[in-house]
């Protein structure tokens, strides 16, 4: 494995992860503003990184593997932080969907890839858009904080419900996508 850009900002963005924990949880002042401002460094790096590794030809198998794991684990992370601090069932159902969609995702991405077909379920516009919508929301709330009168944690929250629509819509094009390979595979194996 060969260590580029690209691949030291995938790291850094699991490296932010304990960061984030931490201060999240501490009693130091400004603890979660903090936190917030480490979480939105790693989500930045999530845009720059695979524009690096394509703009330099830094692509390879290990970073398509690493950088969606860091995504995923730095996104499912700190939605249970949240959940565990600020305890409601709306919040436990965003989480939930949030969470829900990158294992269904994820697993049909495998799936896919086992089949010769990963190519019809890779990452469009709609997905990005709500990795957008989600990192800006998922940040606010760490925050959490007023700024200039805005409850931060409300309008990340919003940001967080309009980001598990998109959750929802982006799922089910990657399901779409997939759906003549599911249904091939059925009828190849004599499934009902």
């Amino acid at each position: 494995m060969k260590l580029n850009l690209a691949i030291l900002l995938t790291l850094f963005r699991i490296a932010a992860i304990p960061a984030v924990v931490i201060c999240f949880y501490s009693t130091i002042p400004n603890a979660r503003p903090i936190a917030a401002i480490i979480f939105g460094i790693a989500a930045v790096t999530d845009f720059i990184d695979g524009w690096v590794a394509r703009r330099f030809n830094q692509t390879s198998r290990f970073g398509e593997f690493l950088d969606p794991v860091a995504d995923k684990l730095m996104v499912a992370i700190v939605l249970v932080m949240l959940v565990q601090a600020q305890s409601g069932w709306f919040e436990d159902v965003i989480a939930m969907i949030i969470i829900g969609r990158e294992i269904t995702v994820s697993a049909l991405r495998e799936w896919m890839a086992t089949i010769g077909e990963r190519a019809n379920v890779k990452v469009g516009m709609a997905g990005k858009i709500k990795t957008t919508f989600q990192m800006f929301g998922i940040a606010f709330m760490v925050y959490k904080v007023p700024m200039f009168g805005v409850d931060m944690y409300t309008a990340g929250f919003a940001l967080l419900v309009v980001a598990a629509g998109l959750t929802i819509w982006s799922m089910f094009i990657y399901l779409k996508a997939a759906w003549p390979s599911i249904i091939s595979d059925q009828e190849a194996s004599g499934a009902d």
